[in-house]
């Protein structure tokens, strides 16, 4: 009796096991998925912009932000994240990667050789962006300069470092939906909506995150511990921003001043410096959106030493 309860043990085991390594397994986009199109370059350096890619990717310690070799160390509860190279060199950037690999990552979080990225690269969010858009953003990156540089790997303790958990993690947390536009809301508004909750992945630091590192949804966009370890990020909700007017706001994603006269600092300082490049008419759309936004209480903050 023992050895067959023993057996039966063993089956289920193996059984969940499958199944869970099944449903962990890293989703891609197909080519097939990506009909022929000439790329929009203007656009894809909007997109650029938009999703900050300079903020991150750009080499530390020079003020070129086309010249993407990573090595920005990113620290966070979980260990630290290195950036790497999403350059067009092909030795040990991405110009090896074809459209279809680079969609696939952006959108779906997943790597050319199938591993899982880790969601310190904000895909969960960019997965709501125009596939058109992303496409347009890898023709627009294979035009900036090759760099040749190699990220040392990320610093992870276990079980952090297992990267196929990360499928649990995407499991929990990650929505693959597209955006979808509001038929109420004016084009302005839905512009903004777009902007936020895909390429300029708002929500991804100015949410609080539960113990396992998922936005706590009830309490997006109202602020919490900055994922970087480096202090508190605010509140955009009304509640944060209900002082604010909407030229205060897209003011200050042009110029990083607040209305009290302040200016931006830390990361957010990086993030003005790519909103800056956009266009007007595409921050007044930012700022209108974020001014719709509903009071939220966020975490207490704790109190200043």
């Amino acid at each position: 009796m023992a050895k067959r309860l023993g057996i039966a043990l063993l089956l289920l085991a193996l059984i969940a096991g499958a199944v869970l390594w099944v449903l962990t397994t890293p989703a891609t986009i197909a080519a097939s998925a990506l009909p022929d199109r000439t790329p929009d370059l203007a656009n894809g350096k909007v997109a650029f912009d938009a999703g900050g890619c300079a903020s991150c990717h750009a080499t530390p310690g020079q003020e070129d932000r086309t010249r993407l070799g990573g090595g920005l160390a990113m620290t966070s509860p979980f260990g630290t994240f290195n950036v790497p190279n999403i350059s067009p060199d092909p030795a040990t950037g991405i110009g090896k990667w074809s459209e279809a690999e680079f969609v696939t990552a952006v959108m779906r979080g997943t790597a050319p050789d199938g591993a899982h990225l880790y969601p310190a690269f904000p895909y969960p969010s960019y997965a709501h962006a125009k596939v058109d858009d992303v496409r347009d953003l890898f023709a627009y990156i294979k035009t900036l300069p090759a760099v040749s540089a190699t990220a040392p790997p990320h610093e992870l303790p276990f079980p952090f470092n297992i990267r196929r958990a990360v499928g649990l993690w995407k499991l929990l947390f990650f929505d693959t939906k597209p955006f979808t536009p509001d038929p109420a809301q004016s084009a302005q508004w839905n512009r903004g909506a777009y902007l936020v909750n895909s390429l300029g992945h708002c929500a991804e630091c100015h949410s609080p995150r539960n113990a396992l590192g998922g936005i706590v949804s009830a309490q997006r966009f109202a602020g919490g511990p900055d994922p970087e370890g480096k202090g508190w990020v605010p509140n955009i909700t009304q509640k944060g921003l209900k002082d604010w007017s909407e030229k205060d706001l897209a003011y200050f994603l042009e110029s990083g001043m607040t209305p009290d006269g302040d200016s931006a600092g830390g990361s957010m300082a990086r993030v003005i410096r790519n909103t800056s490049l956009l266009s007007a008419e595409d921050r007044a759309a930012i700022a209108v959106y974020l001014k719709s936004l509903p009071p939220v209480d966020g975490p207490a903050r704790p109190p200043r030493k």
